[in-house]
């Protein structure tokens, strides 16, 4: 199994970063390949300018996200959950690198087609102040959703399983250790099928 970890937060000294190196030492213990992949250490303009009206290079940085996205057979996507939403480095990887043509491809008569068939991802997404229960109850679940239908199912991923943990700013240090045991739990389940 080919397992890449996509960690959307921007800041490297983050909790996601721990919830992300932790699902890596586990898979890679249980003798995964596994590839990392920090949005917030890449070097490249997040920003779209002309839509999809004009073709902007890709950066080498993006060139190589795109070959581990190809490469992967499982991704873990982990991020927190800013403004019911991924944060904005994140978003603009998405704008940037998942183009026509290279994850989808439009049909004038029939469905868009996802070329990144045959793959799987999870989704573990972390909340400051929110919970599980009020995103989805108030919310209806609409920090998942972006991710999940709008990018992956589109671009022809099987999302198996999204999660989201919080309220974090609640948490003790010993809620932050039983993250961290889930983690290791997910990678276990992960490499095992």
């Amino acid at each position: 199994m080919n397992i890449l970890v996509i960690n959307g937060h921007p800041n490297p000294t983050s909790l996601t970063t721990s919830l992300a190196q932790t699902y890596i030492e586990t898979a890679q213990s249980l003798g995964a390949s596994v590839r990392y992949l920090p949005i917030g250490d890449l070097h490249f303009n997040p920003n779209l300018q002309y839509g999809y009206a004009k073709r902007i290079e890709l950066e080498p940085d993006l060139l190589r996200a795109l070959d581990d996205i190809n490469w992967s057979t499982h991704q873990v996507w982990i991020y927190p959950m800013w403004w019911v939403g991924m944060p904005a480095i994140m978003k603009g990887f998405f704008d940037r690198l998942f183009l026509p043509g290279l994850v989808f491809k439009h049909h004038m008569t029939k469905p868009t087609e996802g070329l990144l068939q045959g793959k799987t991802a999870r989704i573990i997404i972390t909340m400051g102040d929110l919970s599980p229960e009020i995103h989805h109850s108030v919310y209806r679940d609409s920090g998942i959703t972006p991710l999940q239908e709008g990018i992956l199912t589109y671009c022809g991923v099987q999302v198996e399983e999204a999660e989201v943990f919080g309220p974090l700013n609640d948490y003790s240090p010993d809620d932050i250790r039983q993250l961290l045991l889930q983690m290791k739990e997910k990678a276990k389940e992960d490499v095992k099928k």
